[in-house]
């Protein structure tokens, strides 16, 4: 009998024939052991693929269907869902079309709500988009109908089981040891550091891999839109992450909210996921505050990117702000910008490590420490290349003074 046949008429007699909201998920499971052995009964068929027949059936019904045994797959990256019958995923840092589809709109539907549901969240016709988490962390973006005219739309950036650490960042060339170390010294001497970069440029993995430097006996507040980071080892760990409306309206929590509340939880560190809006004032005013050594990310396409961001950011949340003011306060505020990008050959780098010293005739002043450069090696299809020390010293080292540190970044 052909599977997909097979798997259609004991989810239909299973709909038909069971009481399936008292039932629990291993009582379930075992009613579809019993169900598709005695369908099976005459003929031979491996133990693999009667295992893999009821996982199938279990997972349409309580599971998220095709979506399971995607997401189980640790090579695939991203996953595109635009309606039921158009899947793309990245693997290995390619992009294709998988030939696989929904059965329906209406399981895609039931799937998109068993996720929301997971981080207790809501997503319907009155509030049809919604960021949410599936339970190993990774960042789903769903966009329903009529908004999405193709259909039901889910974006899922995955995240490793294992979170991510500098050495993992040296063993994929993104950084080398000697300016890992350089790294660890500046965050643990509480320089507040921005994490710039493009879509899929690594900016949360790399936030989380330096986050993993912050001293084990300090209180760490991490803010979030969908909580993702995975900070190990710091016991005085507080994760708060934002909430969306529910269908009349009320009950948002956005990320300033969460900022000004942080402030009055005693933090150390305030470690924002990725500031987009009015919240990055909220979070200059934090880091200019005595709550050094935040952490945080942004989209931009460079250093220089990231800081005319930053200042449309918080003019959206203080309109009427004196532009010059807005620039002393990211002078003031941010201390490190560390851009990263993702290459022509797919490779995630990171571009240049850039010292903000200071405001002068209405422009912030950077000072590069470190750039990447491209060398011989380099062809179309491959980047070769490192990151190169500047000739410029650094000149903002009262912090590293401060913390007891003498040596050159």
């Amino acid at each position: 009998m052909d599977d997909e046949k097979l798997i259609a008429s004991v989810k239909k007699y299973i709909y038909d024939n069971l009481p399936l909201s008292s039932l629990s998920d291993e009582e379930l499971q075992g009613q579809i052991e019993d169900i598709v052995r005695s369908r099976l009964k005459d003929c031979y068929i491996p133990i693999d693929r009667q295992v893999s027949i009821v996982q199938q059936v279990f997972s349409s019904i309580r599971g998220l269907g095709l979506l399971d045994s995607i997401i189980s797959d640790d090579t695939i990256t991203e996953v595109m869902i635009n309606g039921p019958e158009n899947i793309f995923i990245e693997q290995n840092g390619h992009l294709f079309k998988l030939d696989r589809t929904f059965e329906s709109q209406r399981q895609l539907e039931d799937i998109i709500q068993r996720i929301v549901s997971l981080a207790g969240r809501e997503v319907n016709q009155a509030n049809p988009i919604v960021d949410t988490r599936l339970p190993d962390g990774s960042r789903v973006n769903v966009v329903l109908p009529p908004i999405a005219l193709c259909g039901p739309t889910i974006t899922i950036r995955k995240f490793s089981k294992t979170p991510m650490t500098v050495e993992k960042l040296i063993e994929y060339g993104s950084i080398t040891r000697e300016i890992a170390e350089k790294l660890k010294l500046l965050v643990k001497a509480k320089y507040n550091i921005f994490i710039s970069g493009g879509t899929g440029s690594g900016k949360t993995t790399f936030l989380n891999a330096l986050s993993n430097f912050i001293p084990k006996e300090e209180r760490v507040i991490t803010i979030e839109d969908s909580a993702e980071l995975q900070i190990k080892g710091v016991d005085n760990l507080v994760s708060m992450e934002t909430r969306n409306a529910n269908a009349s309206g009320t009950g948002e929590i956005t990320i300033r909210q969460l900022i000004k509340s942080s402030l009055r939880m005693r933090p150390e560190r305030i470690v924002v996921g990725e500031v987009r809006g009015g919240e990055a004032l909220d979070m200059l005013q934090a880091m200019n505050t005595g709550h050094d050594g935040s952490l945080s990310t942004g989209h931009a396409n460079s250093t220089k990117d990231m800081l005319s961001r930053l200042e449309t950011m918080v003019l959206t949340g203080a309109q009427g702000l004196p532009l010059e003011a807005i620039r002393q306060q990211i002078a003031s505020a941010v201390d490190i910008v560390i851009h990263l990008s993702r290459l022509r050959d797919h490779s995630r780098k990171t571009m240049e490590i850039t010292e903000i010293v200071g405001y002068e005739n209405g422009q912030i002043i950077l000072n590069p420490l470190y750039v990447f450069e491209e060398d011989e090696n380099s062809t179309l299809e491959k980047v070769s290349g490192s990151l190169k020390r500047t000739g410029n010293p650094m000149k903002n080292d009262f912090k590293l003074k401060l913390a007891g540190v003498r040596q050159e970044i």
